[in-house]
């Protein structure tokens, strides 16, 4: 029941211009704006969804930013960009602060000009017309297939990440320093059936940390959850600052003698926290206590070079090279012990 990569258009973020777009008018020419009147029901649904928003647009920032607030929907965008810049400037500042890609964007914008700049500059970006606003909604693209725990708490858990990283740059210690003084708490366990819709999300919305960009139904996912011949694991964490949720995904075929990383990923907002080689260091415990030689695929998407630089860093070497396809081999000679960083919870 193996899965070929597919190229799945998710939307994580949307971003949103602001005069005659978000608000009827312009902020800087008219006495009065006014939201329109389908706006605040997009926004608190989108959110909803676990479908993050942003800003773009040219504007005075502080007048723009006090008026969001005043319309009570300042708390709904995370990194607005709101400058003199062009709108696809932004639309990459946005990405990269948020840490996706810009192909998992969509821009909202009234102005036919602003759209054709972002669709020139970045054609991997949905752009929408905001005279489509009434159908937003209903658009494929922006409905997740389900809602999970995880996404219904997503805009919380980003503010909470930037909390974390303003607490990082301000410490001057060592990255491992750091990272104790988060208090972090990684689970490890079987995936549950309660766990298979955030592990379907995951498999669909993760690209840059995700070994082969395999994605997997439901269905597929609770075939493999009770299958003998194969372990499908979830990883979560906390910390001080609250819950990351459900952050990692691994699948292993098990046969009698050789076990196979099908897919490992990871969620791109626990890249430099250390939970991909805690999770890998749990598969080389298991495959060794078991006996068994382990194996793992990589298939190169263009995105996912860190994924094949970890299993090279964690000590697999190349057994077969096949165009994009890599198997990797492990030896189980030395299978590094959990962090002392970290409180690890196998389950």
């Amino acid at each position: 029941m193996d899965q070929q990569p597919v190229k799945q258009k998710a939307i994580k973020c949307v971003v949103w211009d602001l005069d005659q777009t978000l608000w009827e008018g312009v902020l800087l020419e008219d006495d009065r704006i006014s939201l329109r009147s389908n706006v605040p029901d997009i926004i608190k649904t989108l959110d909803s969804r676990g479908i993050v928003q942003s800003i773009a647009s040219k504007n005075d920032p502080e007048k723009a930013l006090e008026t969001l607030h005043e319309l009570g929907l300042a708390e709904y965008f995370l990194h607005p960009q709101i400058n003199w810049n062009a709108k696809s400037s932004s639309i990459k500042d946005i990405a990269r602060l948020i840490n996706i890609g810009v192909d998992t964007i969509a821009f909202i914008d009234d102005q036919p000009f602003e759209r054709a700049e972002v669709n020139y500059t970045l054609p991997d970006v949905l752009c929408i017309d905001a005279a489509n606003l009434d159908h937003l909604l209903e658009m494929s693209e922006l409905n997740p297939r389900f809602i999970t725990e995880d996404a219904a708490v997503r805009r919380l858990m980003y503010l909470s990440d930037a909390r974390r990283k303003e607490e990082e740059e301000a410490f001057s210690g060592p990255h491992e320093e750091f990272l104790a003084t988060l208090e972090m708490v990684c689970k490890l366990s079987p995936a549950k059936e309660q766990d298979l819709r955030r592990a379907e999300e995951l498999t669909a919305r993760t690209n840059q940390l995700n070994t082969t960009g395999y994605t997997y139904s439901y269905d597929e996912l609770d075939f493999f959850r009770q299958s003998p011949q194969h372990k499908l694991l979830v990883a979560s964490l906390d910390d001080k600052f609250g819950s990351y949720g459900k952050i990692g995904l691994a699948l292993i075929e098990c046969r009698s003698e050789i076990w196979t990383i099908k897919l490992l990923l990871m969620s791109c907002r626990v890249m430099s926290r250390g939970v991909g080689s805690v999770f890998i260091n749990y598969i080389l415990q298991l495959a060794r206590d078991h006996g068994v030689q382990l194996r793992a695929e990589f298939i190169s998407t263009g995105r996912n070079r860190m994924m094949y630089v970890t299993y090279k860093f964690a000590g697999f070497k190349e057994l077969v090279v096949d165009g994009n396809f890599v198997t990797f081999e492990h030896d189980l000679e030395r299978v590094p012990p959990l962090p002392d960083y970290m409180q690890v919870i196998l389950e």
